[in-house]
């Protein structure tokens, strides 16, 4: 039954694809990234951070997906032009650099925001996938980005680094999160929800039973349909409301 599901939702999901590669530099050295641009009138952008992957097939047809429903999507590269680790210890040690040098990858971050506003509207929503989840929420505590309308991560890490916290004028921020996921238990769950009640922040944290680490990624061992329709039906649902909402300000102006 699962695999039927993720047939059906690979199938309903699957546009033709819309984007190309871009090449780009930070600091003199390439990095080579995706934009799929909106089919018809853009309703804004969304930048789209890879998992410890790097930037793959998964990624670019997200972009793929969100181009079709009328969004610029620019998908980053945060390692470098070429740059795509296979084995676990290679994945395990271009995350770790990053989260080593949090300047670095907020940079890296930055740097494809600007890429992303470049070829799209400035009014962006940032979402990310697993490590990229976790880059998602370093740049929102880091609060120094503008034009970001809204955040969102996807089975991403959630824990604070020491000597960060949330800023109360955050743009809002979803968080897919699976019941079953062994790597981010449920008490940093809990810790996060604390962090962002504290701050003041407007968030909102959606839990799938059962759905285990990476229940996004379509054809994996791990995938879950049925979280995967309903975190992206909550997160489309986020698009509309707080880039809508820009839209219509910008009309009234």
């Amino acid at each position: 039954m699962k695999v039927l599901s993720a047939l059906l939702f690979s199938l309903a999901t699957a546009p033709a694809l819309a984007g190309q590669a871009v090449d780009y530099e930070i600091d003199g050295q390439p990095y080579q990234g995706y934009h799929a641009p909106a089919q018809g009138e853009p309703k804004g952008s969304v930048l789209i951070i890879h998992d410890w992957d790097g930037l793959t097939d998964y990624e670019t047809r997200r972009a793929d997906m969100l181009a079709a429903l009328g969004y610029d999507a620019f998908a980053a590269d945060l390692y470098g032009a070429g740059n795509r680790p296979v084995d676990t210890d290679a994945k395990k040690a271009e995350t770790a650099k990053l989260y080593a040098d949090r300047q670095a990858m907020r940079a890296r971050t930055l740097a494809a925001l600007d890429q992303a506003q470049r070829l799209g509207p400035d009014e962006t929503v940032v979402m990310g996938y697993c490590f990229g989840g976790a880059v998602v929420l370093e740049l929102a505590r880091a609060d120094v980005a503008e034009h970001i309308n809204g955040y969102a991560t996807f089975h991403g890490g959630l824990a604070t680094p020491e000597g960060q916290a949330y800023p109360a004028d955050m743009p809002p921020l979803l968080v897919a999160h699976g019941g079953a996921d062994a790597s981010i238990g449920m008490d940093q769950v809990a810790n996060l929800s604390r962090e962002l009640e504290a701050a003041g922040a407007t968030y909102e944290i959606q839990v799938y039973s059962g759905a285990p680490h990476a229940f996004t990624v379509l054809g994996s061992e791990r995938y879950d349909a049925r979280a995967d329709r309903h975190s992206w039906a909550a997160f489309t649902d986020l698009l509309e409301e707080v880039l809508a909402e820009e839209a219509l300000d910008d009309t009234a102006e």
